[in-house]
């Protein structure tokens, strides 16, 4: 029997760039590819070299990016003629949204009608008036669309988009495989560095993670604040952080996922302080859950909150309250009950909602289901949501 195969296509992929919607889709294409189902992942980059790159998740075809406007990646002739013989040789076409160049290479590379699965990712949330702009080619690419998965009910709900689509919407959450053992010598070395008792973000540092309001509830608290991460903010809040004379707060730069993961397993809770719904998800917290650390996050609307449940797997907060959030650093550095119960129900969480096996599963059955109202030529299947 022949394989399902998978188109998965976003803007931009590892080893070149590293992020959320990265990881979701190298975790989505591990767990299908569990399951029998053949993943190809077309992304473009600013040096594509080699053009095709075979990684345990799947094969990786790249096409040169030539320019970026507004966290738009925008390819040449190449990237249609790239994506659409990738497309040739699948039977699911994932457009991971919000990548406009996507939407119009969409119609010159489904030449075999292939069903369509618009992963929604996240709205344009800070780009307002080019978003306007893109409406109408984001309308036409969304009616083309068999399916719409949101990340979370949370999500669903709370776009401005998605309730227009409420026959073609599905709930799917990401999904994230549990760690590897930690190397003993590495837990020792940065043990004798960070002791066990920080607070870890983990994260690319961009203007909707919060970090300045983590850096201004750390004013408020003596524990110990580790950031992990690099990105656009990071000369700005290091700059901050010495302004402030917080030596409290701690920047470890990036770093290889063995030392991420000793970090995990040492620190006392994450936290996550992202306060605009760009943040959509949040693929650290499942990081912090598999680990079993209690989580902090704010109430954003989003999937953070669907992954952290207050009081069952970790702390939940207002949004750009520096006092909140302190409040809730000093709770769980102070509570080793709560500590140790937010912590197992953050574990036991993830493994009820957010494991491979499940979130795989789910994805097989909806991939199944799209090939098979195709084949019958009715309507598509509503699949079961999660």
């Amino acid at each position: 029997m022949a394989k399902l195969r998978v188109l998965h296509i976003y803007r931009t992929y590892f080893p070149e760039t590293q992020g959320g919607g990265q990881e979701a889709i190298r975790q989505l294409s591990l767990a299908t590819n569990a399951l029998g189902i053949e993943n190809t992942i077309f992304a473009l980059a600013r040096k594509p070299t080699p053009q095709t790159l075979d990684l345990p998740e799947g094969r990786l075809v790249r096409s040169r990016s030539w320019l970026e406007i507004a966290s738009c990646d925008i390819g040449g002739w190449d990237s249609f003629l790239r994506c659409r013989e990738a497309a040739d040789g699948c039977d699911i076409l994932q457009l991971h949204f919000p990548w406009p160049f996507a939407d119009l290479m969409l119609p010159f590379i489904r030449r075999r009608g292939q069903a369509v699965v618009v992963t929604y990712v996240s709205d344009i949330v800070r780009q307002e008036a080019l978003g306007k702009l893109y409406a109408p080619l984001r309308r036409n690419m969304l009616a083309r669309a068999d399916k719409i998965v949101a990340s979370s009910a949370n999500y669903a709900r709370s776009s401005d988009i998605l309730p227009d689509y409420q026959d073609k919407l599905a709930v799917i959450p990401h999904c994230m495989d549990d760690a590897p053992a930690n190397d003993p010598d590495l837990i020792l070395r940065w043990a004798s560095r960070l002791g066990n008792k920080f607070f870890l973000f983990v994260g690319v540092l961009r203007y909707y993670k919060g970090l300045h309001i983590l850096l201004e509830a750390a004013r408020h608290t003596q524990a110990n604040i580790v950031i992990l991460g690099e990105g656009p903010e990071g000369v700005r809040l290091r700059l901050a952080a010495q302004q402030l004379g917080l030596s409290n707060v701690h920047f470890v730069g990036a770093l290889p996922d063995a030392d991420k993961n000793a970090l995990f397993e040492l620190c006392r809770a994450v936290v996550f302080p992202s306060h605009l719904r760009s943040e959509a998800f949040g693929m650290t917290l499942l990081e912090g859950a598999r680990a079993c650390k209690p989580l902090i996050c704010c109430e954003i609307g989003t999937g953070t909150t669907a992954i952290n449940i207050h009081l069952e797997s970790g702390l939940v907060v207002p949004p750009d309250d520096p006092l909140a959030l302190s409040a809730a650093i000093d709770r769980l550095a102070a509570d080793d009950d709560l500590h140790l119960r937010l912590g197992q129900g953050a574990r036991a969480r993830w493994q009820r909602h957010f494991t491979p096996r499940v979130v795989g599963q789910a994805y097989q059955r909806l991939y199944e289901e799209l090939l098979l109202a195709k084949a019958d030529g009715h309507g598509i299947v509503a699949p079961k949501v999660l």
